[in-house]
């Protein structure tokens, strides 16, 4: 097969996308290229990769195969140029950031200070939780990743570079807000509003419930930080989030943060690289920018509580 890496590139594009739109705007592509190319692909292959149902678009069970092998080249294609780039020791081309929701509230301050300082790097951001993430790194098709709980599954070098606290949130018309102090036992009579399964900040719940013993009610999952403040200062139940994403709700006096007996639970940020990678010049650089800077950073936007101790 004459195949080449523009076409598995379209491919995967268009594969992580589910659409030849989104993905023509994420190459700076028409769509009819885009087309173009997964039609060359195809042909080479000699199968077709997508079943097409009007605008619908999914994978073929060949593709799903394919797209595996697709995955697995281009990502020994990118060990390839992270190697040659050591060995100019040139800060340059495109650096993957993998990132859990709760870290975009502080992230992208931190990575125009980077391109700022190394403008010949280009940064790519791609959202998940910690499944997902941890499932893009053994994949090869992020560099590294920012989250909190580094994952035990696979092999991979977890460096932490700030504090970060979980917190109760509650509506300020809760009677928690008004209170001096609130027992833990007092959450087993509230309603909770919970991150789906995966996620990091579900974790965190889940292991402070565990250490106290109860077993409150999950009256909500929903599948983002945001869904979960609105429905907290709703007055539709209680939640255990990252301090991280509340700065702007909790200084406008529009959510809570009531003093739960064994809260705030302290865990950490971590930026995470699979063990057996070896960085480029430009990952190296941002790995020791996020080390050196980013809990000045936090501790700026939030307080203290971003210092590691």
């Amino acid at each position: 097969m004459n195949i080449t890496f523009r076409q598995l590139r379209v491919f995967a594009e268009v594969v992580r996308q589910g659409s030849v739109q989104r993905a023509a705007e994420q190459l700076h592509l028409t769509p009819p290229a885009v087309s173009m190319q997964i039609k060359e692909l195809e042909s080479q292959v000699g199968l077709p990769l997508f079943d097409r149902t009007g605008r619908r678009l999914s994978l073929s069970t060949a593709g799903e195969y394919f797209v595996v092998y697709a995955r697995r080249l281009l990502g020994t294609l990118k060990e390839a140029e992270d190697a040659m780039a050591r060995f100019t020791g040139v800060e340059s081309g495109l650096l993957t950031i993998g990132m859990v929701s709760s870290s975009k509230y502080f992230l992208p301050q931190l990575l125009a200070q980077f391109h700022a300082e190394h403008p010949a790097v280009a940064v790519r951001l791609r959202l998940g939780n910690r499944e997902q993430l941890v499932a893009l790194m053994q994949a090869n098709e992020v560099d590294m990743s920012v989250m909190g709980r580094a994952p035990k599954e696979w092999p991979n070098r977890a460096e932490p570079f700030a504090a970060h606290p979980h917190v109760l949130v509650t509506a300020p018309s809760h009677p928690f807000a008004r209170a001096e102090s609130v027992p833990a036992a007092a959450l087993a009579r509230e309603g909770f509003i919970v991150r789906e399964q995966g996620s990091g900040t579900r974790a965190a719940l889940e292991e402070y419930l565990s250490a106290q013993h109860l077993q409150p009610m999950f009256i909500m999952e929903l599948p983002n930080d945001e869904a979960i403040k609105q429905a907290v200062m709703a007055g539709l139940g209680v939640s255990l989030v990252s301090r991280h994403t509340i700065g702007l709700e909790w200084r406008s006096g529009l959510i809570s943060t009531p003093p739960v007996e064994g809260l705030p639970l302290m865990r950490r940020w971590n930026l995470v690289t699979a063990a057996a990678k070896a960085l480029s010049p430009a990952a190296e650089a941002f790995r020791y920018f996020m080390l050196e800077r980013a809990e000045v950073h936090l501790a700026g936007m939030f307080g203290g509580e971003a210092a590691l101790g």
